[in-house]
């Protein structure tokens, strides 16, 4: 962190997510009412029992909070480690995941990925693939290649890692969700290529540096797989597992969720046939099916000929400058932005998409083109 006022908030941040009576709706709304996290503690007693429901014994909790030295702990630990807290009501949070109602309080992420992109899907499976769905994992991987999504997996064996491998051959930007803090890598076996993901992507938990690793951490990190993500792609499971819990979340978040289909004597697909039959996932049956799906177009990389650059209006230079190639902007706010008419907006936005400059994204947002 930068400066000491934010150190002192990010020690109120971590401190509110201590305290076990307070989980992640209980914490959007203390933040909705009181503005912050230091506002929380600060608080009086009265404030916090005129909270309906709220009680006393939470009131108690936050009052009489004095365990503020593991917070200045955490807080030293992500100034000495370059990990960047991210708050449930900080502008950095992931948008995707806030919209769920059990996204965590607080993530820290360690990385150079931007989070909130306009294409990012996550990829699951077994820990124990056959060799069928190694080679399917990576060769969906490769056919997304050009429309550059953020490949998001959990770092764990089988698909986990071959998505993250498959996305780092193809320079695609790729996050591990990982079920144990960053103060250490498992598997122990994933080390070297946590290393390549951090410096092509990023590793991101919920968990701080004195949390152990625990067994019933793994299906809680599945919830941020599945609300990081615009689609969810299970590729080899059976009936039971992570790969099954988080296509469930992802069902439950409205996200789209696609199996691939196998074998009816093959056990590892047997999760992937019960998502399709229960009409919880969509066939994948190939990469074309799920760009038609997600209503994508590629990312060209045609690049701007000083031709077209000599002809743009300077209505549409404003516009370009306004855009960004990861995050898609809404077109209210380059309405505002541009303090263009709107006639002359629609005709920029569809001179510049005819160019090949920009594209437009479902919700009436656009993106830069790269190139």
């Amino acid at each position: 962190m930068d400066t000491q006022i934010s150190d002192n908030e990010l020690r109120y941040q971590i401190a509110l997510t201590q305290i076990d009576s307070i989980g992640p709706s209980l914490a959007k709304y203390l933040l909705e009412r009181f503005g912050s996290a230091s506002a929380v503690f600060n608080a009086s007693k009265k404030d916090l029992l005129d909270i309906e429901y709220f009680g006393n014994y939470r009131a108690e909790k936050i009052i009489r909070y004095n365990n503020f030295s593991a917070a200045d702990t955490e807080v030293l630990f992500v100034q000495q480690n370059k990990i960047t807290p991210l708050f449930i009501n900080d502008a950095g949070y992931p948008k995707k995941l806030a919209a769920c109602s059990d996204a965590p309080t607080i993530l820290y992420y360690k990385g150079s990925a931007p989070i909130n992109q306009a294409r990012i899907i996550s990829i699951v499976g077994t820990r124990l693939p056959t060799q069928y769905g190694k080679w399917l994992t990576s060769l969906i991987v490769e056919q997304l290649a050009p429309y550059n999504p953020l490949i998001i997996s959990g770092l764990a064996y089988g698909i986990d890692v071959t998505a993250h491998q498959t996305a780092l051959d193809c320079n695609l930007q790729t996050i591990g969700v990982l079920a144990h803090s960053l103060a250490t890598i498992y598997p122990a076996a994933h080390q070297h290529i946590a290393k390549d993901i951090i410096a092509q992507g990023g590793l991101l938990t919920e968990l701080s540096s004195t949390a152990r690793i625990e067994k019933f951490n793994f299906p809680k990190r599945n919830r941020i797989v599945a609300g990081l993500s615009d689609a969810t792609i299970v590729i080899e499971t059976e009936t039971k597992g992570g790969s099954m819990i988080t296509a469930n979340l992802a069902f439950d978040y409205d996200r789209q969720v696609f199996a691939c289909p196998g074998k009816i004597t093959d056990k590892k697909s047997s999760g992937c046939l019960r998502l399709i039959q229960t009409h919880k996932a969509a066939m994948l049956d190939s990469v074309a099916t799920f760009i038609d799906a997600l209503g994508w177009a590629p990312i060209t990389t045609k690049p701007i000929t000083p031709k077209v650059q000599q002809n743009l209006t300077d209505s549409e230079k404003t516009i370009l400058t306004l855009l960004d190639h990861q995050i898609p902007v809404s077109i209210d706010e380059i309405y505002l932005k541009s303090m263009l008419p709107n006639a002359v907006l629609a005709g920029s936005l569809l001179n510049l998409e005819l160019y090949g400059l920009i594209g437009a994204l479902p919700g009436k947002t656009y993106l830069r083109l790269l190139g």
